[in-house]
């Protein structure tokens, strides 16, 4: 239960943050700039962080958060943290940017390295997919009830996501050495909720990530009865010293034989 009516306040937390981010989406122009590593940040960006951090701040104010717009603490201080938030306020920045709708508002519960609650909120969707251990997952859209979604069972074509901003050598020698497959290109953290819901089998990533990028879809479709593995096949862990992930791939139910094709694509 507990799990639950936290999902419904982070829900709720995640469209709120996501109603702030379309007003300033929806606007003629909107302020960008560039931190050190050169991706792009937006006002709405930082809108959406501070009132996330407000309101979890009131829901839970024994967790601290982790996020993508907030510095991050020193390791030392971290690793005494058994459960924690990890919060991406504007997931696909590049998309905002690019005006194509396909960004998000993520936010997931970590305990002991291991997400065990996500919620994502697509605002230009008005759909939220959230999931949690134990619970299972769901997709809710506005005007209609909740769904319980699953991973897709085995058959018809393979359908691979591949990200719409980072696309690279990598990924196109590892894509030749899958079965044959129909590719989907898909922005920010809804290639995990596609996953979760059916909707594709497979999402590789051999681009650099970070913790807040994926723990909430990871969340989610951990819950949906799929997995997100390193290439060496262990699970992601999260509030790691390092916040960079390793290069992943995102499962439901089907067998792809994606081991065989790692050595076409570069590890981390």
């Amino acid at each position: 239960m507990y799990l639950e009516s936290l999902a419904r306040s982070l829900i709720e937390t995640a469209r709120l943050a996501g109603a702030a981010v379309l007003e300033i989406y929806r606007r003629p122009s909107f302020e960008v700039a560039l931190k050190a590593d050169a991706s792009p940040v937006t006002e709405a960006d930082l809108a959406s962080q501070a009132l996330i951090l407000e309101r979890l701040a009131a829901i839970a104010p024994d967790v601290p958060v982790l996020s993508e717009e907030a510095a991050a603490l020193p390791f030392a201080e971290r690793r005494r943290w058994k459960r924690l938030f990890i919060v991406d306020p504007l997931d696909g920045t590049r998309e905002f940017v690019g005006r194509n709708g396909e960004f998000t508002i993520n936010i997931a519960l970590v305990e002991e390295g291991v997400p065990i609650l996500g919620v994502v909120f697509a605002p230009t969707l008005d759909r939220t997919w959230w999931g949690a251990a134990t619970i299972g997952a769901f997709r809710l859209d506005r005007q209609e009830p909740e769904t319980v979604i699953k991973v897709a069972a085995a058959g018809g074509d393979l359908r691979v996501l591949a990200s719409r901003s980072h696309r690279g050598g990598r990924l196109g020698d590892f894509l030749e050495a899958l079965p044959p497959h129909r590719l989907i290109s898909v922005g920010s953290s809804v290639k995990f909720c596609q996953v979760a819901e059916g909707a594709a089998d497979f999402y590789p990533r051999l681009s650099p990530t970070q913790e807040w990028d994926t723990a909430a879809g990871d969340a989610v479709l951990r819950a949906a009865g799929g997995q997100v593995l390193a290439l060496d096949g262990a699970p992601l862990r999260y509030n790691k010293e390092d916040l960079l992930n390793p290069f992943f791939v995102a499962l439901g139910a089907r067998a792809v034989p994606w081991q065989s094709a790692v050595g076409r694509g570069a590890k981390k």
